[in-house]
């Protein structure tokens, strides 16, 4: 996720391309977004929605830009290398500096474009997967790189805190809910009864455990285990994410239409309430979370030529879907009712959906998807762990390697769902906070140092043929002070939460 230069894969079209981006963008955060949306009102909802939706879509293009330059400054490193070697065995000039035009420069700060103009290669081809980590090695100091890998550690130890909370919750309902259906939407306690004297807050404890014991393991691998662990994970996606997402979201659109057009919706949501813009602003922006895998996304994509305007139609379908979903979860079912996982909305009320084992499938849907999700977060989190206090030449004693790094990535993550399993709050703070960094302020800090790192050395006559349509600074500023904004917004709203409280 946030490494070096990795391989790039199979080729693949556009259009496979987009829908990869598709599948991994809609995930988690699409079920939350239903109770998020009725807190904040439908209107208010739609708006900051689709204003999010652009932001991300800007930020999107900064990474693709920032991951052009960053190939074209691979490719000026080994022209350099090439020249220095050249230099050294066929001319009498030093290793540091090269001649041209009877005047001496040094070789990083000669454009290179004026000694491949003769060779027409277009410098900015992406064609190598550089990941956000090596991107920022590239373009900020020190300070810069140990900030990114701290937004990064941040976000993936709420990804796996939100993980860790979502498949027992959603085992915890099918186990304990309500199955014959006699008392219609309900929303349980968890001091109530689940198995005779067990509690619901126990079942869930219990199946958290179950589901520690099953996947933290796979956060010990070594890296030979753990590349079989991505493939294993790879095919287990493969075969159930894209058929299981698809089925049950369109599967949830249906029923709740159809309950709206027979006259028996519950829903009778706001038109604005303020106090729940801060939590949607941090769904939303969880929900609309890829900036850190596009690398791995957009590098095998075969033909980049109309990337930008593709990416934008993604974003357009997303935004629909998300609005869709959630108008009609809203308009279907009591607000009140909503659960933090919207899947659950359908597991005990068979007056939206009657076939028990439809309702068993969407219940636990997201136990399968999740699941294989974990193991591969939980290794990238140790790894990126062992990169941000990696010094060069230096090797961890066997006991850090092994132990000390794979716990402090495991332990955090479950304590937090062990204490909580408000997946909204999660999501929320998670998207606020951690996401805020990696969607909004380090893509824009990206595309802004590469393009100051490479003016130089490319001279200002290249053109970056996957610059972002938002190329004027302006747009990066506006992106980073929008950025701030909502982080002082969303914390004083914190505040003053607790000290209403």
């Amino acid at each position: 996720m946030a490494g070096g230069i990795t391989e790039t894969g199979e080729p693949y079209s556009l259009f496979v391309g987009l829908v990869y981006m598709f599948n991994q963008i809609v995930g988690t955060g699409a079920l939350t977004m239903p109770k998020a949306f009725a807190a904040a009102g439908w209107v208010v909802s739609v708006s900051l929605i689709s204003f999010l939706a652009f932001i991300s879509f800007m930020t999107t293009t900064f990474v693709i830009e920032a991951m052009a330059a960053a190939n074209a400054h691979l490719r000026w490193k080994r022209r350099e290398q090439e020249e220095v070697s050249d230099s050294d065995s066929s001319s009498d000039y030093s290793d540091d500096d090269v001649v041209i035009r009877g005047r001496s420069e040094p070789v990083e700060t000669r454009p290179i474009l004026s000694v491949q103009r003769a060779a027409n290669i277009d410098h900015f081809d992406i064609v190598e997967r550089v990941e956000m980590g090596q991107m920022a090695s590239m373009f900020f100091n020190k300070v810069g790189v140990n900030v990114f890998y701290i937004c990064i550690i941040v976000y993936l130890y709420g990804d796996l805190a939100i993980y860790a909370a979502a498949v027992p919750v959603s085992l915890m309902e099918v186990a304990c809910g309500n199955h014959s259906c006699s008392a219609g939407s309900v929303k349980y306690n968890d001091t109530e009864s689940c198995w005779g004297p067990v509690r619901r807050k126990d079942a869930y404890r219990v199946f958290l455990a179950i589901f520690t014991l099953l996947l933290g393991p796979f956060t010990f691998f070594s890296a030979q285990k753990t590349k079989y662990l991505q493939i294993l994970t790879s095919l287990m996606r493969l075969a159930f994410h894209k058929v299981v997402n698809e089925s049950a979201f369109t599967m949830m659109i249906i029923l709740a239409l159809i309950r709206i057009g027979k006259g028996h919706s519950e829903g009778h949501p706001s038109v604005a309430q303020i106090s729940g813009v801060p939590n949607l602003f941090g769904v939303c922006v969880y929900s609309f979370m890829c900036q850190h895998s596009l690398p791995s996304l957009v590098t095998p994509i075969s033909n980049k030529q109309r990337m930008s305007a593709l990416v934008m139609a993604d974003y357009i379908l997303i935004l629909c879907f998300y609005i869709l979903l959630s108008l009609t979860a809203i308009f279907c079912f009591d607000s009140s009712l909503l659960r933090d996982m919207y899947t659950l909305n359908f597991t005990d009320n068979c007056d939206v959906l009657s076939i028990p084992v439809l309702r068993y499938f969407l219940g636990l849907f997201p136990v399968f998807t999740i699941s294989t999700n974990f193991p591969i977060i939980a290794v990238t989190l140790r790894n990126n762990w062992k990169t941000l206090f990696y010094r060069d030449g230096g090797t961890y004693p066997w006991v850090v390697d092994s132990i000390v790094f794979p716990l402090i990535t495991l332990v955090s993550p479950i304590i937090v769902a062990f204490c909580t399993h408000d997946l909204e709050a999660l999501v929320g703070i998670t998207g606020a906070y951690a996401g805020t960094g990696i969607q909004y302020i380090i893509p824009a800090f990206l595309v802004y140092f590469s393009r100051r790192h490479l003016e130089p050395v490319l001279g200002r006559d290249a053109v970056n043929k996957h610059r972002s349509p938002f190329h004027h600074t302006f747009w990066v500023w506006f992106v980073i002070l929008w950025a701030t904004f909502c982080l002082m917004f969303v914390t004083a709203n914190i505040v003053l939460t607790k000290v209403k409280n």
